[in-house]
């Protein structure tokens, strides 16, 4: 069998006249019948063909401006390509698509033509229709068409079984295209996801209309809208939500990242901001007695990106009042237990594991734990407190704290030059720290490290490590903050590299109890954890700087895909977590009068949570990049490679906007 994958179109394809038979459900071929196909003859250039100077005048000298050979012509399709089964054998339909293939055996052309469901063969007769057989020997990849035949069962010998459509086959009896391919292709759709090498992601997003049509491309964005329909019908038709859009133009509020601001033509030097999430609207939602809302919700961050980081994002956003915590985690929980039993089969269980906030950071040095390895971190600050190393000694009498993780069979593993210069010892200084202490396990012993200690002492730290012989335990030593970074980056590194992860598994669970606020080190100021609009604890409120709040994290493998609180909906209480942040009461009035005001008219116990859906899509579909599930998403510099967005602007719309460009 010879494969033909033609990529570059031809300089000029042949032009027959088509004769065409009347076909009464086709009223494109009807009309082909005043107009025969031979009359739109196809002529394209392949970009690194060479063309004369004389032919570049022509076309660039709106003098000899030719006049328009071809008609723009809308047609219908009959049936979708990956729909078709063996029940339509022997029906006339008519596709519309892209050619996905091309090749030539036996003397028969043979024709994958692909739509967003899917492929289906297209074959052709050339005795019994001959101009159809020569319009498909001339297609090019990617050509848009339409294709008028008969569905017939495929040979037994010819059966595609890697095809959905694999036992049927069109024999094709009319064939126009649409739209031919006049530019050398930057990838070939169809055979980009089988490639050896991987495709650059920013040719990728450069040509991301061809980038889309990828199988895979086309699954995300179809299980992305499968989502989303799912969780509006089941918010909506068995629990009530009310889907209410809010503004995107509005004002600067404190949530942590920068704004985007958008200048006002009309109130000069007054600035809108998009939002970074509608979370005053939402509240004020419920002060106006809609007791379930939700919405799909743009959001803005300026923000330092990554791969699950975009400058905007969608959020599905939920709010509820009259709703205790207990009733707001159940029916979050029934929610993502239905999302991933319906679209991945997965089940999740029932209830949801809970850890604290103090918990995990102890456990696993993060708030957003991946629990499917077990390596767990332990203090150790007790026992190495007799111990004469000077780093220990002198980070526990600064205040510091000494802990520690067991690596199992590392210390076979990791050489000690690896472990000081190596790409463990450079995870641990990526994430701040200054080196990697380590210890390993030995048959005939433990290093020099903790020579020092009682033998007593040494038993009790290979106890509390569940250190073994052969194991490695490593360090991290200074205050709390720091040492969690430390050990959770080497943590997650370690179980993948060892390859400890158990990637079947699904591990959901709540982290709750988070702290109110955080030191802002920088600012020498207490801020809000979250922000400033979560409820205390009532059984803290006598303490609000050390106070709990009554927020709560839903944590995936490892990874953050929503977030809530209960909402404080009194004034005065709003007003002390306002005064613990340092925001003076003129200053809360400047910012929040409106909503302050709200509140004193009767707004009742409420509280939401927001869903990350591109985090979201991206972890149920198994991609690496939130990028990969966002139909025209930014690089990691804030680009849009396909637009070139952001871009200049006219003066003249500066001036409009009472701005000038240092």
């Amino acid at each position: 069998m010879s494969l033909l994958l033609r990529s570059v179109p031809l300089i000029s394809l042949r032009s027959r006249p088509l004769s065409v038979a009347t076909l009464s459900f086709c009223f494109f071929f009807q009309k082909l019948k005043t107009k025969p196909f031979s009359s739109a003859r196809l002529c394209s250039t392949s970009a690194s063909a060479a063309s004369s100077p004389a032919a570049d005048s022509l076309l660039s000298d709106p003098k000899h401006a030719q006049p328009l050979k071809e008609s723009l012509v809308w047609v219908s399709r009959t049936k979708y390509c990956g729909d078709l089964s063996t029940d339509d054998v022997g029906k006339k339909v008519r596709l519309c698509g892209w050619v996905a293939l091309h090749r030539i055996h036996g003397g028969l052309t043979f024709v994958n033509l692909r739509d967003q469901t899917g492929l289906v063969q297209i074959t052709t007769l050339p005795d019994e229709f001959p101009d159809a057989h020569s319009i498909v020997n001339e297609l090019r990849l990617e050509y848009v068409i339409v294709v008028e035949g008969t569905v017939r069962a495929r040979p037994a010998e010819s059966v595609n079984e890697k095809m959905k459509t694999g036992v049927i086959e069109i024999a094709a009896e009319h064939v126009q295209v649409l739209n031919a391919v006049k530019s050398k292709l930057p990838f070939l759709v169809t055979t980009s996801d089988d490639a050896k090498d991987t495709l650059k992601e920013e040719i990728r997003l450069r040509y991301r209309c061809l980038d889309l049509r990828r199988q895979q491309m086309n699954s995300n964005i179809m299980l992305r809208h499968t989502v989303v329909k799912f969780m509006r019908r089941y918010l909506e038709d068995r629990h009530g939500f009310v889907e209410i859009e809010t503004p995107i133009l509005s004002r600067s509020t404190p949530e942590g990242a920068r704004d985007y601001l958008v200048p006002s033509r009309v109130q000069p030097g007054m600035f809108y901001a998009l939002p970074q999430s509608p979370q005053l609207f939402k509240q004020m939602l419920m002060f106006s007695s809609f007791d379930r809302y939700y919405q799909i919700a743009k959001c803005f961050r300026d923000e330092d990106l990554r791969s699950d980081r975009q400058p905007e994002f969608t959020q599905i956003d939920i709010e509820m009042a009259f709703t205790p915590l207990e009733d707001m985690l159940k029916l979050n929980e029934d929610l993502i237990r239905q999302v991933f039993l319906e679209i991945k089969g997965i089940k999740l269980p029932d209830p949801f594991p809970r850890l604290t906030y103090t918990e995990v950071m102890s456990r696993y040095g993060s708030d957003r734990p991946d629990s499917r390895f077990g390596i767990e971190l332990k203090d150790v600050s007790d026992i190495l407190s007799k111990s004469s190393f000077k780093v220990f000694s002198d980070t526990l009498a600064s205040g510091g704290i000494i802990k520690a993780l067991s690596v199992p069979s590392g210390a076979k593993i990791y050489s000690n030059t690896a472990l000081k210069r190596g790409d463990i010892y450079n995870e641990a200084v990526k994430s701040g720290a200054k080196g990697l202490p380590f210890l390993k396990v030995m048959e005939d012993g433990i290093s020099a490290l903790i020579s020092s200690l009682d033998p007593t002492y040494k038993e009790k730290l290979l106890r509390r490590c569940s250190a073994n012989p052969g194991d490695l335990i490593l360090f991290a030593v200074g205050p709390a903050t720091s040492v969690n970074k430390t050990l959770d980056r080497i943590r997650v590194y370690v179980a993948h590299e060892l390859g400890l992860v158990d990637h079947s598994a699904h591990s959901i669970l709540w982290v709750t109890d988070f702290p109110m606020f955080e030191w802002n080190s920088s600012e020498e100021r207490l801020e809000a954890l979250h922000h400033p609009f979560t409820a205390p604890n009532p059984d803290d409120m006598k303490d609000l700087p050390n106070a709990r709040a009554l927020a709560y994290d839903m944590v995936y493998n490892g990874v953050e895909i929503g977030g809530g609180s209960l909402r404080i909906y009194k004034r005065e209480v709003q007003e002390k977590v306002f005064e613990v942040i340092g925001i003076s009461p003129e200053e809360a009035e400047a910012k929040f009068g409106y909503f302050l005001e709200a509140m004193d008219m009767g707004a009742p116990p409420h509280g939401g949570i927001a869903y990350g859906l591109d985090r979201l899509v991206m972890l149920l579909a198994g991609a690496n990049s939130i990028r990969d599930v966002i139909a025209f998403p930014k690089t990691t510099t804030a680009q849009c490679a396909l637009t070139r967005a952001p871009s200049e602007v006219n003066p003249q719309q500066l001036k409009d906007l009472s701005l000038k460009i240092q």
